[in-house]
């Protein structure tokens, strides 16, 4: 690649703070999916119906968010077009979460705080696919 498609400063900040960003959400990820009886009998009552009725697929939707995420980052890292097809499954699986916490559970109420979370995340993905795009027809990445 000639110097004239290399990514600027600020692109490998984003794309390393985005990957510390998906690692967190894996490790948001394993704990949820690990957590012990005695830790979600810790939790309040409302919580604890959450994670007890929480579908298998909304389950499965968290992991390919946070796992494509992380893959999409590193492919942005590595300067890879995949990268793009990752992060795209990555804002898919985290609508579909999203669409879950949103309009069909009832066990927790999204207000204040609680709904500030998910939709940092979903403006993340979003820009996140946004910039591999942009990344890919700039030629930064290929």
């Amino acid at each position: 690649m000639s110097n004239e498609n290399k990514p600027p400063v600020w692109f490998w900040i984003i794309a390393v703070l985005a990957l510390i960003w998906n690692i967190m959400g894996v490790l948001a990820y394993l704990g949820q999916a690990f957590a012990t009886p005695e830790a979600l009998s810790a939790m309040p009552e409302h919580d604890q119906n959450y994670y007890a009725n929480m579908p298998a697929w909304v389950t499965g939707a968290f992991a390919i968010s946070v796992f494509a995420g992380v893959l999409g980052c590193l492919g942005l890292v590595l300067r890879k077009k995949w990268a793009t097809m990752l992060l795209t499954l990555s804002l898919l699986a985290v609508l579909a979460q999203a669409t879950y916490n949103f309009f069909i559970q009832t066990d927790i109420d999204l207000a204040g705080a609680r709904m500030a979370m998910p939709i940092v995340i979903i403006i993340v993905a979003l820009l996140l696919v946004m910039l591999s795009r942009t990344a890919t027809k700039k030629g930064w990445i290929s």
